[in-house]
């Protein structure tokens, strides 16, 4: 169909016939594809477009004509809003099935090796995962202090009276800590001015451990003495379980929640949680995953596909604070786990010293310059390497790397499918993928974690074929 027959604002009735990759239904209108968002396969809708492009249009369902079997009520008012969880109109094993259904298909269009993805690993217990909330403070339309979370794709805060995704210890102590400043007449940020003080409450918990971190971000450069000793009196009075309490200096026009400068007004700086047995230590810029109870699983399904033996050297790339690297070195002859993030790397070294792990090194620096450094210049070859990197996948150094020292097995963490798939097929010539196990670490909302596994094959191919393909 002329995409130019469709418009904006027109209504259609339309039969749900798949949903996409972040959970939306996909509907055909003769041929001319359009994306219905909290629309589930199966249905029939009555729709109004919202948004027409060359190949592709979107809207936004009017009535439910014929509901589907798996749609539920959602047990939260503001989800369709706030983006957090955008699945939560769907019945929670059914989301398994849908995330499954989404690495299946990206599979399938990409790899020549048609692996048969496992079913997606789900939670026992869905609700209150996170162990980080980050609370925007700021002013409403009517001019009223305001805590929440940003509506999906604006800067307009939503109030929030319970999520369900979020610790809700972490959750009361934001609150609060909101509802003490505002009593006491402390000013906070408003975006348009850039006037005010109290941008953002960071709350970090250890689920082990019961450590709580109160970060609370300002714009300013310094916060008056009595303030600081009115919060800690206050917080620590009100939440015994806070163990630290730091001010995070942040004057920047910016959407990066923690600015450059913290002072710790309470306790060390930092806090500590268990995980798989081992201690680890977060600050406040540490990367630590947000849902540990998935972590501790999807961390045993690697750790048991890289079948690492005594005599194995093991590469952990983009390794954070270290927590995959020390969960393999119990079982390698030597770990190297390599991170850009100096802060990670010290908090890395300082969990290996906390667990006694002495067969661990880690690395700073950008992973290709610290790879070309431990293969080409200290001549080290790794039997397993292990990816976690960030959303944009590997980069073709690093997988040209991969390719040339041919590591016996490659086990690869990755929360976006889409690059996951792709880079696994710049290595499927020479590596068999053994498995593609997805994870649910963030229930509810549309993203899955997946694990592949990967073993070198018995032939070596031409590295000039592999180059070719990667480029």
């Amino acid at each position: 169909m002329d995409k130019t027959k469709i418009k904006k604002n027109e209504e259609y009735i339309v039969d749900i016939i798949d949903n996409g990759f972040e959970g939306e239904g996909i509907a055909k209108i003769d041929g001319f594809t359009v994306f219905v968002s909290n629309a589930i396969k199966g249905e029939k809708v009555k729709i109004v477009i919202l948004k027409v492009l060359t190949s592709h249009a979107f809207a936004k369902i009017l009535e439910i004509i014929k509901k589907a079997d798996d749609r539920i009520e959602s047990d939260c008012a503001t989800y369709k809003r706030c983006g957090g969880c955008s699945l939560r109109h769907v019945k929670y094993d059914t989301t398994l099935k849908m995330k499954k259904n989404v690495v299946q298909n990206l599979v399938n269009k990409t790899l020549d090796n048609k692996v048969k993805v496992d079913d997606v690993l789900g939670m026992d217990n869905p609700f209150y995962y996170r162990n980080k909330v980050q609370f925007p403070v700021g002013i409403s339309k009517d001019g009223k202090p305001q805590i929440g979370v940003f509506a999906n794709r604006t800067h307009e805060i939503i109030p929030v009276k319970n999520c369900l995704i979020q610790d809700k210890k972490a959750q009361e102590i934001a609150k609060r800590l909101f509802e003490y400043w505002i009593e006491n007449n402390n000013s906070v940020y408003d975006e348009i001015s850039m006037q005010g003080c109290l941008r953002h409450i960071v709350v970090k918990m250890g689920k082990k451990t019961n450590e709580y971190m109160c970060i609370i971000v300002v714009n300013s450069n310094n916060i008056a003495c009595q303030l600081e000793k009115d919060l800690i009196q206050f917080l620590t009075q009100t939440f015994p379980e806070i163990k630290t309490i730091i001010i995070n200096f942040n004057k920047k026009n910016t959407n990066v929640i923690l600015g450059d400068k913290n002072k710790i007004i309470y306790g060390n700086g930092f806090i500590t949680d268990i995980l798989g047995g081992y201690t680890f230590k977060i600050s406040p810029y540490s990367f630590y995953q947000v849902n540990p109870i998935q972590t501790e699983k999807l961390y045993e399904i690697a750790v048991k596909g890289a079948n690492i033996s005594k005599d194995d050297i093991v590469f952990d790339l983009y390794c954070g604070i270290g927590t995959i690297s020390l969960f393999m070195a119990k079982y390698a002859k030597k770990v190297y786990g390599v991170e850009i993030v100096d802060e990670a790397i010290k908090m890395a070294r300082e969990n290996a010293i906390i667990n006694s792990t002495k067969n661990v090194e880690f690395l700073v620096g950008d992973t290709r310059e610290v790879l070309d450094d431990l293969i080409e210049v200290r001549n080290i070859i790794p039997d397993v390497v292990m990816f976690d990197p960030p959303r944009k996948g590997l980069d073709k150094h690093s997988i040209n790397c991969i390719l040339r020292i041919q590591p016996k097995r490659v086990v690869y963490i990755s929360c976006n499918p889409a690059t996951l798939v792709r880079d696994l097929h710049f290595l499927e010539d020479s590596y068999d993928i053994k498995s593609i196990k997805p994870v649910d670490m963030f229930p509810f909302t549309s993203h899955v974690e997946c694990c592949a596994l990967l073993e070198l094959k018995n032939c070596r191919l031409l590295l000039n074929l592999l180059a070719f393909k990667i480029r």
